[in-house]
């Protein structure tokens, strides 16, 4: 067992899976593959930006650190990755404050 939850070890296990759903992880590997796009009208450091604050609000270490180094590559600035951490954490804060008003929409129901 792991000492810890996110062990990047295991991270092999996706070669295995690419395996075991060859047509499952084609599709989801090129979903992942449009974010380092050159093709799009999104610059690719915006791109990775995005990704970042994606990335923290599904909260999957790996993510954060691949679009990180992905960013700085690209351009960005270490002002710009904290920026997109805190849009990230306005947003995920906004969703918990309307969940909030529809507890009391249910709340109220009869």
């Amino acid at each position: 067992m792991s000492e810890h939850y996110h062990d990047a070890g295991d991270l092999h296990f996706l070669k295995e899976m690419g395996k075991l759903a060859p047509a499952d992880f084609k599709a989801w590997l090129g979903l992942n593959n449009i974010v380092g796009s050159e093709n799009g009208k999104i610059p690719k450091k915006y791109r990775e930006l995005i990704a970042i604050a994606v990335a923290c609000t599904t909260q999957c270490p790996y993510c954060i650190a691949v679009h990180s180094k992905a960013a700085k590559a690209a351009g960005a600035t270490r002002e710009e990755i904290t920026e997109s951490a805190f849009v990230a954490a306005a947003l995920r804060a906004g969703g918990a404050a309307t969940h909030g008003a529809m507890a009391l929409k249910f709340f109220d129901e009869e």
